[in-house]
């Protein structure tokens, strides 16, 4: 199974490259992770921020493929134990669809981001910063599949 995590920002801190590498590479050939950056909108200080929202929509929409199951991450989104996100990471690879996670900008996700979603995820009910997400999400889902090898990574 394939998952793509598509997410608005091009210029992640080292720290951030570096956390989610490790996650990503710990995966193993068994759910390959790629990166695809999206280039964020353009925003002025003090200025609407709707013409960003728009365009990063734009460019999340165009690069989701058609067969994915699409997460998008958001804190008003369905939360999940670490458990519950576990069992359901692996009803989708007894699934076989590939996934994709989407990782809005600054501003947040637009309504159609949202709408095009199979599930709006929340990792937390605290605002992350979005570079964050990206090591968040590589952790989670390396747990999840500890979980399921009975790996001792995850002690509960």
């Amino acid at each position: 199974m394939r998952v793509r995590l598509l997410a608005v920002g091009t210029r992640a801190p080292a720290w951030v490259q570096q956390g989610y590498e490790d996650y990503s590479r710990r995966l193993g050939p068994g759910l390959k992770l790629t990166l695809v950056p999206i280039e964020p909108g353009r925003r002025s200080a003090g200025g609407p921020v709707r013409a960003a929202i728009e365009s990063e929509a734009s460019r999340l929409l165009a690069a989701v493929r058609a067969e994915e199951f699409v997460v998008a991450l958001d804190e008003r989104g369905t939360t999940m134990t670490t458990a519950n996100f576990a069992d359901w990471l692996a009803e989708r690879l007894r699934d076989g669809r590939d996934l994709a996670f989407l990782i809005g900008g600054p501003d947040g996700l637009a309504p159609q981001v949202r709408a095009r979603a199979d599930l709006v995820l929340s990792l937390s009910p605290l605002t992350l910063p979005h570079a964050l997400v990206r090591v968040v999400l590589a952790e989670q889902l390396y747990r999840a599949l500890s979980i399921h090898a009975r790996h001792p990574y995850h002690r509960a």
